[in-house]
C-alpha cells in the first residue's frame, strides 16, 4: 500500500524548482552577478547631477553614462583607472560614493551581505557560508563567519589609523574638513588596493614626501596581503606555540618580499637617469620613490611617477608585475603571487626531473598544480585577446601598441596604473576595459566556473596515452 501525498502538499521535487534565482546559483555564479549588479547600480548613481562638480562659471560638470560607469566599474573592482578625473568632475558627495564603491568592491559585496545578515541576527547557511568563503579565500567554511567579523574589526581600525597618520600632511594643507575628508579617503582607497586620489596627478605632489609615501604604501601591502595570512600571521605573533604559521603564509610573505625589492631594484637600475623620474631626486627620493612604484604594483594603482614618461625596461617589469598581482584573499588583482609561485616552481621541477613539486618540506598536489596552470593560461588568454581587441578599435596614431599593452594589463590586474592613455581612448575601448576590469576582479577561473556545465562524461574516464610529444 503506497502512501499517498496529503492534499496541499507539494509534489516531489517541486519545493527544489520553486527555490528562489539566488539560492540556485553556485558561489562563483552570485560573485559574478553580484559585481555586475553593483556596477550597473553604481553607474546609474554617478550619472546624477548632484553629485557632480562645479565649473568656474557656475555650471554643473557633465558626466555621461558611459563614464560613470566606467568610473563605476573601476571603484568596485578597485582598480583606479579613470576616464574623467574625479577630483573636479565629482564633487564631495560623489567622491563618498566613489569612497563607499571602493569600500564594498574592496571587501567583497557577498561579505557584505552575510555581515548584514549577523548584525540582523538571520541565520547564515552552509551555502551562504561557502559563496562569502571563495570570496574572502577561506580554506574551509567552518570558521567563515568569525573570519567575516575579523576582517571587517581589522580593515576598519586599519583604515582609521591610516586616516589619522594622514591627516598630519593633508590638514595643514587643505585645511580641517577638507583635509580630514581627504585622508580618510586616500586611507581607504589605499587599504582597499583602489589607487583612487583626489588630485589630478594622483600622488606626484608628494613623490619625495615620506609620510604620505610610506602611509599609503603600508596601506596598500596590508590590504593586498591577504586577510588570511594577516590573521594567520597575528595569531602566530600572540601563540607561536598554538598557531603555526601555514605553508601558505609563509609562501605569499616571501613572494611579496621578493617582488618588492625586485620591483624596487628595476625602478632604480632603469630609471635613475631619466630626467623626467628619477633623476631631479635626491638618493633618498630615489629609494623612496622606487620602493612606492614597486608597492603600487601589487595592483594599488597609485603613482607618484609619470609613467608616460617611463623608458621601456622599466615598462615592461612593471607589466610582468602587474600581471602577478598581489596575493590570494586580500583586495588585489592579478594572477595572485602564490600562483605564480607554483606555476614557475612546477615547471622547474620538471626541467630538474623531479616528480613531486615540494615547498616548506610540503608537497604541491596535482590539483593545486594544474589550477594555477589553468588560472595562468586563461589569464594570459584573456589578456591577449582583449589586448587585440583594443588594438582593432583603435584609432588615434599618438596611442602606440605598448600603451594599449600596459593599459590592458592594468586592467586585468586591477591596478589602475596608466601611461596618461585612458582619456584618450575611444568609447569601444572603454567597454574593453570595463570588461577587463569586471573580470580581473571576479578571476578568470571564477567567471570561467560560473557559466560551466557538468560534464556527463565524468564518471568515465579513458586509458592515459604518452605518445603525445611536448616541447
Amino acid at each position: 500500500m503506497s502512501a499517498s501525498l496529503p492534499p496541499h502538499a507539494p509534489e516531489p521535487g517541486r519545493a527544489s524548482r520553486r527555490k528562489p534565482l539566488l539560492a540556485r546559483l553556485n558561489p562563483p555564479q552570485l560573485i559574478a552577478l553580484s559585481f555586475a549588479v553593483a556596477i550597473l547600480i553604481g553607474g546609474l548613481i554617478l550619472t546624477m547631477p548632484g553629485l557632480h562638480g562645479v565649473n568656474e562659471d557656475g555650471t554643473r560638470r557633465s558626466v555621461n553614462f558611459l563614464q560613470a560607469l566606467f568610473t563605476s566599474t573601476s571603484a568596485l573592482c578597485v582598480t583606479g583607472l579613470n576616464v574623467i578625473d574625479p577630483s573636479r568632475d565629482f564633487n564631495r558627495a560623489g567622491q563618498l560614493v566613489i569612497m563607499l564603491l571602493i569600500q564594498l568592491g574592496g571587501l567583497g559585496i557577498i561579505t557584505f551581505g552575510t555581515s548584514f545578515a549577523l548584525l540582523s541576527r538571520r541565520r547564515v547557511n552552509f551555502t551562504e557560508r561557502m559563496r562569502v568563503a571563495q570570496q574572502v579565500g577561506a580554506l574551509n567554511a567552518g570558521g567563515v563567519l568569525g573570519l567575516i567579523r575579523s576582517i571587517f574589526l581589522y580593515t576598519f581600525v586599519i583604515e582609521l589609523v591610516g586616516a589619522a597618520l594622514l591627516a598630519f600632511r593633508f590638514v595643514p594643507l587643505e585645511g580641517w574638513g577638507r583635509g580630514l575628508f581627504y585622508a580618510l579617503f586616500h586611507s581607504v582607497s589605499a587599504f582597499n588596493n583602489a589607487g583612487f586620489a583626489l588630485y589630478s596627478d594622483n600622488l606626484m605632489g608628494f613623490v619625495d614626501d615620506p609620510l604620505v609615501s610610506l602611509v599609503i604604501a603600508l596601506l596598500i601591502i596590508l590590504g593586498g596581503t591577504g586577510f588570511l595570512v594577516q590573521l594567520n600571521v597575528v595569531a602566530h605573533l600572540l601563540s607561536p606555540r598554538r598557531n603555526r604559521l601555514m605553508v601558505h603564509s609563509k609562501l605569499v610573505l616571501t613572494m611579496m618580499a621578493a617582488l618588492l625589492v625586485v620591483g624596487t631594484l628595476v625602478y632604480l637600475v632603469f630609471e635613475w637617469s631619466n630626467p623626467r623620474t628619477l633623476a631631479p631626486l635626491g638618493f633618498g627620493g630615489k629609494l623612496l620613490a622606487s620602493f612606492f612604484q614597486s608597492v603600487t604594483l601589487r595592483t594599488a594603482g597609485f603613482n607618484t611617477l609619470d609613467y608616460g614618461a617611463m623608458q621601456l625596461p622599466a615598462l615592461f617589469m612593471s607589466i610582468i608585475l602587474m600581471f602577478i598581482g598581489a596575493n590570494p584573499g586580500g583586495t588585489g588583482g592579478g594572477i595572485k603571487t602564490s600562483t605564480f609561485y607554483v606555476m614557475m616552481a612546477s615547471a622547474w621541477s620538471m626541467v630538474r626531473g623531479r616528480r613531486d613539486t615540494t615547498l616548506f618540506r610540503r608537497r604541491i598536489d596535482t590539483d593545486t598544480i594544474l589550477r594555477a596552470m589553468t588560472v595562468g593560461l586563461l589569464s594570459i588568454g584573456l589578456v591577449n585577446g582583449m589586448f587585440l581587441l583594443l588594438l582593432v578599435f583603435n584609432t588615434r596614431a599618438d596611442v602606440l601598441f605598448v600603451n594599449l599593452f600596459f593599459e590592458a594589463v592594468s586592467a586585468f590586474g586591477t591596478v589602475g596604473l596608466s601611461m596618461n592613455t585612458t582619456p584618450l581612448l575611444n568609447p569601444e575601448q572603454h567597454v574593453v576595459l570595463i570588461a577587463l576590469m569586471f573580470l580581473g576582479r571576479i578571476g578568470p577561473l571564477t567567471f570561467a566556473v560560473a557559466f560551466n556545465r557538468p560534464d556527463s562524461r565524468a564518471l568515465i574516464r579513458y586509458p592515459a596515452d604518452k605518445d603525445i610529444l611536448i616541447g
